[in-house]
């Protein structure tokens, strides 16, 4: 019934950049990378899970943090391929991206807390 509406499939189509085994593989290391600097950040209570995928602008990499209470919270970002495939996401990048997600996420539980737990320490 839509496949004659200028929606239809996915805009792009054939488009999309393809990865060569090597850097995908470079990219899923460098997310587990900071899956693991994230988890360092935080109890075991966080649930820590990363994707390594690919849109229309190239690959797409999203690290999600799911705190025991609260909503959940991820960053994506599409590393550049182009500028050293050796080093898709600069190692800066991911302790600032595990720092951020451990932050955003204790934030969460405090916000669904909120007054309700007495401070530990005075």
């Amino acid at each position: 019934m839509y496949g004659n509406t200028p929606y239809a499939g996915r805009p792009g189509d054939g488009e999309s950049a393809d990865l060569s085994p090597a850097v995908r593989q470079t990219l899923k290391e460098q997310v587990s990378d900071v899956e693991r600097r994230t988890r360092r950040h935080l109890p075991d209570e966080y649930h820590v899970g990363s994707r390594v995928g690919s849109s229309d602008d190239g690959p797409q990499v999203t690290v999600s943090v799911q705190p025991p209470i609260g909503n959940p919270v991820s960053a994506g970002f599409t590393p550049e391929i182009e500028a050293s495939a050796e080093d898709p996401i600069p190692v800066e990048d991911l302790e600032e991206v595990a720092r951020g997600l451990a932050a955003s996420a204790a934030l969460q539980v405090k916000q669904a807390l909120g007054d309700d737990v007495p401070p530990m320490a005075r």
